[in-house]
């Protein structure tokens, strides 16, 4: 029960306890309104930071949630876990650990994966001024990921054409192909914007205010969805030596979407690529770490209603609320069990990390 209570219901309450969790510690926080939007109950929108340890420390750890705003509930937790165990409470001096609290708040609210623009946080931070890439597999996909009708015959010939690509072709080009991130359409899954949007923006002048006196930085980004149930799996993000030094700190456990290994397809855009873009004269050290839920079919298809809601349906009726109670259920397992081992997980991830910053 102790485990559970580290989660909330809702993104409002989320932040409460992370405040509170916060305040007990004697911990100041930074709290970054974002004026674009507001909460699905009206309520202001905010990503609020945390650093515990000196500020002129060497070494950086960041631990960020709500990513993808949804996925908020699981990376809440964890961090409202970390501070109200008391976690950090001996580290070394020449480490500090700063926590980004609901990268994506309206995404979080509103229990959308993506912000207030549409857009994937994850698959936004690109070169924006570069020529676009070809459509891609999404551009034939498109129309049948969104339908105009959910229901009835458009409903069923949209099905039948994506089961036709993934018989033609299998899931994992049809996963690749929907995840990837796309540029081209402004309405449907994946988009990744035609500018840096507010997290965006956010997140780099964090990145780049909090981690100004260091020299080494690990980055845990919390996600879920994908792979078994309740498992977090250690994601490698980087090149070259970036990724012998994720080898060095978690081991054969992380894996690596360039060799197959991994439950998610290669991804453009990312956190990472953000990050890389703000400090990239320093040595990053950067792994997503994925809780998986349910499998792939659903977690794809609970983001394709509610995308189709968005842009075709409506929000407050009965189809809506079913479209939003899914989404949520299917990215956060309301259950005892997948917390517990969503805690422990990231307990002994976390303490991987802090142990690969010791001996950098």
């Amino acid at each position: 029960m102790l485990i559970s209570s580290y989660f909330s219901d809702t993104y409002a309450e989320a932040r409460a306890a992370f405040l509170v969790a916060c305040a007990a510690r004697g911990l100041p926080v930074e709290s970054l309104y974002n004026s674009n939007a507001e909460g699905a109950q009206g309520e202001a929108l905010f990503t609020d930071i945390v650093r515990i340890g000196r500020v002129d420390a060497r070494k950086v750890l960041l631990l960020t949630s709500g990513t993808h705003g949804v996925e908020g509930y699981c990376g809440s937790g964890v961090q409202v876990g970390l501070l109200r165990a008391e976690y950090f409470a001996d580290l070394p001096d020449d480490i500090s650990v700063v926590m980004i609290h609901a990268m994506n708040p309206f995404g979080f609210s509103h229990n959308r994966r993506v912000n207030e623009d549409n857009v994937d946080l994850n698959r936004n931070f690109i070169y924006f001024d570069a020529p676009r890439g070809a459509v891609g597999a999404y551009g034939d996909l498109h129309a049948h990921i969104l339908p105009d009708a959910w229901d009835g015959p458009q409903r069923q010939a949209a099905d039948a054409a994506i089961e036709a690509f993934i018989q033609a072709h299998g899931l994992s080009a049809f996963q690749a192909a929907v995840t990837e991130g796309q540029y081209h359409f402004a309405d449907g899954m994946y988009y990744g914007g035609a500018r840096p949007v507010w997290s965006h923006k956010m997140f780099a002048d964090v990145l780049e205010r909090y981690t100004v006196n260091a020299h080494d930085i690990g980055v845990i980004d919390v996600h879920s969805g994908l792979g078994p149930y309740g498992y977090g799996e250690i994601m490698m993000d980087g090149e070259g030596e970036q990724k012998a030094r994720i080898r060095q700190w978690y081991g054969a456990q992380a894996t690596d979407t360039d060799d197959g290994t991994s439950s998610s397809a290669p991804l453009t855009g990312t956190l990472w690529h953000g990050a890389m873009q703000v400090v990239s004269d320093k040595r990053l050290t950067f792994v997503t770490l994925e809780f998986g839920t349910y499998e792939v079919t659903r977690v794809i298809e609970a983001m394709r209603a509610d995308n189709w809601l968005y842009q075709r349906g409506r929000v407050d009726s009965d189809l809506g609320r079913a479209i939003k109670q899914e989404i949520k259920d299917t990215f956060y397992p309301d259950a005892d069990d997948w917390k517990a081992m969503v805690w422990a997980r990231a307990c002994e991830v976390v303490g991987m990390a802090v142990a690969g910053l010791a001996g950098a």
